[in-house]
């Protein structure tokens, strides 16, 4: 049985009887079982948001705008054709001289797929 899910061993280890248990099926289990998967996926849960954090999103409407060009392999000329704007206009917009209006919001959601919310917050 095990008790502490804390280095890469043990993590394997979990996520060895996870997939074990996974196999069988959930009709398959008894409860034992179950609480057991349970217990184990919430120990590889603690384990992972320690050692395997999830990437955080960009502080500034800038940043994000930028890592949506590298994703997307844009240079600022094409990113400002995608958006519809003059390329001096998203100059001042990623070095932070010019505010984002309510258009300009809209089209980096549409066209960017940049999260309404994340815009509204950073904007």
């Amino acid at each position: 049985m095990i008790l502490t899910v804390e280095t890469s061993t043990e993590y394997e280890q979990a996520m060895e009887v996870i997939e074990t248990y996974l196999a069988k099926g959930s009709t398959n289990l008894t409860e034992p079982d179950l609480a057991e998967l349970q217990r184990l996926s919430l120990l590889v849960e603690r384990y992972e948001d320690e050692h395997y954090p999830m990437p955080v999103e960009p502080a500034t409407l800038p940043e994000m705008i930028r890592l949506r060009m590298f994703q997307e392999n844009l240079k600022q000329r094409d990113t400002a054709k995608i958006l519809g704007i003059t390329e001096t206009r998203l100059s001042e917009v990623l070095t932070g001289k010019r505010k984002v209006n309510m258009d300009l919001a809209k089209r980096l959601h549409d066209r960017l797929r940049i999260r309404a919310e994340y815009i509204l917050k950073t904007a």
